[in-house]
């Protein structure tokens, strides 16, 4: 007969709170958004020492209005690419509801500013919906059709636009002020910027649709074996990044003196940059749109340090392709890390 010394009652309670504890950190420490968030506080408190106006008021609303437009493009994107797909026309989208917010305002001064905000969205919406159609009942591949869309796009805002540009006088001093006036430091841009983030991101993790896009992305063949309509999902990404392509084009005509024929060229590489830096597997099925808003601060960071720091514009373009480079070769390592876990799981299970 034997005494157990060790009652299950008592002592089998007692670790808990530590590992729970340890789980909390390690599960902190394995955020994708983690080596980026560290990275932003890092280039930040560097800069600051070397330049100690790159903290200033001015300087910090200068970063946050910088950044503004290029995370609610990369928010956009993120959802895109987390469906295994890309959507390169967002720079076309925004110049064209730029330079419609510009001709709205100039026909019509007294036009009202919410409307404008809805009909900008509506416009990027069905752009946004065109490449949805496109890529889901075509079968082509995203990258192939929203390269084409990004030309149609930018063509008929060059053949709208002609050598026509509108400045900030023409457009109401309420709509220009959301890009000057600030709440608690912020710029009320930013703040709408930082709200579109929180939705989204409750979005993406609260609800079956955003549940659904990760699935999609992880593995689509499987999404549909589960009853998951994968064709609609994805077109509700692209209307989704469309809706804040145009969203972010209105606040562009906002924040910038001027909306023309060129505006938003080149902007669909930054933005694709920003998601990937951020942690949103360019493969799909993983990141967080959350990740892809603090890749857009961080980019946009990098560029404002780099001018405080005098830095040549040239390495402020190669330190963007190497941080690129650095997030695809860490996500495939992650990604190969996580299968091996896995293989050697199922063996132990057999």
């Amino acid at each position: 007969m034997s005494t157990d010394l060790n009652p299950p009652s008592t002592t089998g309670r007692i670790p808990e709170p530590r590992r729970g504890g340890r789980s909390a950190i390690l599960s902190v420490l394995r955020l994708r958004e983690l080596p980026v968030l560290i990275a932003l506080v890092g280039l930040v408190l560097f800069t600051w020492g070397v330049n100690p106006l790159f903290l200033s008021e001015q300087g910090v609303k200068d970063l946050l209005l910088n950044a503004t437009i290029l995370m609610l493009l990369a928010v956009g994107q993120s959802l895109v690419i987390i469906t295994r797909n890309v959507d390169l026309s967002v720079g076309s989208a925004l110049g064209l509801v730029a330079f419609s917010t510009g001709s709205i305002f100039f026909a019509m001064p007294d036009f009202p500013v919410v409307g404008v905000f809805l009909l900008g969205m509506l416009l990027g919406g069905v752009l946004g919906a065109v490449n949805g159609i496109l890529v889901t009942v075509a079968k082509v591949p995203a990258l192939v059709i929203t390269l084409g869309t990004l030309y149609i796009f930018r063509g008929i805002n060059n053949a709208w636009a002609g050598g026509t540009q509108y400045f900030a006088g023409d457009r109401p001093q309420e709509f220009g002020a959301l890009s000057v006036d600030t709440v608690l430091g912020f710029p009320l841009i930013t703040l709408i910027a930082v709200l579109v983030v929180v939705a989204v991101a409750v979005f993406m993790a609260g609800t079956r649709p955003g549940r659904d896009l990760y699935a999609i992305g992880s593995d689509p063949e499987a999404a549909k074996l589960f009853g998951i309509p994968v064709t609609r999902r994805v077109l509700l990404a692209f209307i989704a990044n469309g809706i804040l392509a145009g969203l972010a084009g209105v606040l562009y005509a906002s924040r910038f003196n001027s909306v023309g024929a060129t505006t938003g060229t080149g902007l669909e590489l930054d933005v694709v940059a920003a998601a990937v830096v951020g942690g949103i597997a360019i493969f799909g099925g993983s990141g967080t749109v959350v990740g892809a808003a603090l890749g857009a601060l961080l980019l946009t960071t990098i560029t404002s340090a780099l001018a405080a720091l005098r830095v040549d514009k040239f390495w402020q373009q190669a330190i963007v392709g190497v941080l690129i480079l650095a997030a695809i070769i860490i996500d495939r390592l992650a990604g190969l890390r996580t299968a091996r876990k896995l293989r050697i799981s199922e063996a132990r299970n057999v």
